[in-house]
Formats: structure tokens, C-alpha cells, sequence
């Protein structure tokens, strides 16, 4: 008997009010795919999630932050990403280690090399076999926001601007594919440039559509926070 083909990893990233979220949820559904998020996936990054992001806690230090955000990815892996991937499933993640790369390190000022070395303990090695980039001005980004700011949106402009020059420069360097998607359109031209890119990348492994019918779950609940 053949042995089951391991599942594949999609990472869709941006800043906040990118539309990372819509367009993370648009390509798990046309792919089959297990939708997640980070972080808040389990019942521990659950609670993590109103300590990282809730404005009216008590401060949390970068370091204290970036190791929140690793206990998080950890849980996720182990209990979400890393099992489905074994069943055979594909999965979507609307976040993942470059978040932290891009957040904690070009947006606060952490340690390049030390985060890689959080990022891979905490991932055990599971790296995404693409990255999708949902790339657009900051101004355009944050008049797309509803609702009050959370802890990250509020780190204002000049943060804003930082992490996303810090997502440029991640795809820029990257080993593994990346795909950078021009996020000014609608979400409907937007999804469209990602199904291209992706089933181009993925050939009829996308096509096949992984995991739809075969009792698989579809997705997570999203975070009710805009992204």
C-alpha cells in the first residue's frame, strides 16, 4: 500500500488590513484545505490571543511578546498544522513564522538571528511550502480597518511601515517560493491572482482540489478580529 503523500503548508501574510484574512479564507475553501489562523487556533493560543492583542492589558515587553507569540505556533503546530499535514491534508494559515519575523523583529527591533532560532525551535522545522504576500501601501491598509485598533494596529504608522518593508525584504531573501500579490484590488481580482500564481506553482496537486469530500474538516474558526 502506497504511503499517504504529506499535505501542504500555505501561509498567507500582509499587514494588518491587508485582507490576509478574506483572501487566506477564499484559498483554503477552492483548495479543500484546512483553514487556521494565528495566532488563537487551540484552546491555549486562545488565551494567548487576548494578552497579545487586547489594548487595554498590561504591557508586555517585545522579548515577552515574541515568546507569546512562539508558545502559540508551537501549540498550532503540534496540535493543528503538524497532524493534518500527515493525514495528507493541505492547509491554510492566515499567519505564520513570518509574522513573527516581520513583527517582532523588523517592526520592534528583535535580533534577526535570534528570532530564526525561536521561529524554527517553536515551528519544529515545519516550514511553508509557499508564502503568500498580500503587498499594499500602509495608508491604503489602515483606511480598510473597521472597528478599534487592536494592540498591533495601534503601534501606528511608522510601525506599520516598518513591517512591511520587513515582508518585502522576507520574500525578497527567501528560500523557499514566495508569491508577492499586489493588494489594491478588489477581493475578487485579488483571489484571482493568488489561485494563478498558487495552481501555477502547485500544478494539478492544486487543481485536484486536496481534501474537499473526504470528510476532512474545512476549516478553524476565524479570529473576529480585522486583518
Amino acid at each position: 500500500m502506497r504511503a499517504q503523500p504529506r499535505g501542504r503548508l500555505i501561509a498567507v501574510e500582509g499587514i494588518d488590513g491587508s485582507g490576509k484574512s478574506t483572501q487566506a479564507a477564499r484559498l483554503a475553501s477552492r483548495l479543500g484545505a484546512v483553514l487556521t489562523f494565528e495566532p488563537g487556533a487551540t484552546a491555549l493560543g486562545g488565551a494567548l490571543r487576548p494578552v497579545l492583542l487586547e489594548r487595554h492589558r498590561s504591557p508586555i515587553t517585545v522579548r515577552a511578546e515574541a515568546l507569546l507569540m512562539a508558545a502559540d505556533r508551537a501549540q498550532h503546530v503540534d496540535e493543528v498544522i503538524g497532524p493534518a499535514l500527515d493525514r495528507g491534508t493541505w492547509v491554510v494559515t492566515d499567519r505564520y513564522s513570518a509574522s513573527t519575523l516581520a513583527y517582532q523583529g523588523y517592526g520592534r527591533g528583535l535580533d534577526r538571528a535570534g528570532l530564526d532560532l525561536l521561529v524554527e525551535w517553536a515551528t519544529d522545522g515545519v516550514v511553508p511550502d509557499a508564502t503568500v504576500l498580500i503587498d499594499l501601501p500602509v495608508d491604503v491598509a489602515v483606511s480598510r480597518r473597521g472597528g478599534e485598533p487592536d494592540r498591533m494596529e495601534a503601534g501606528g504608522y511608522a510601525f506599520a511601515r516598518r513591517v512591511a518593508e520587513g515582508y518585502r525584504r522576507l520574500a525578497d531573501g527567501a528560500s523557499e517560493p514566495w508569491i508577492t500579490i499586489d493588494g489594491s484590488g478588489t477581493a475578487d481580482q485579488v483571489e484571482g491572482c493568488i489561485w494563478e500564481r498558487v495552481s501555477r506553482l502547485f500544478g494539478s496537486e492544486a487543481l485536484r482540489g486536496t481534501g474537499a469530500g473526504n470528510g476532512i474538516p474545512r476549516s478553524t474558526p476565524s479570529p473576529p478580529l480585522p486583518s
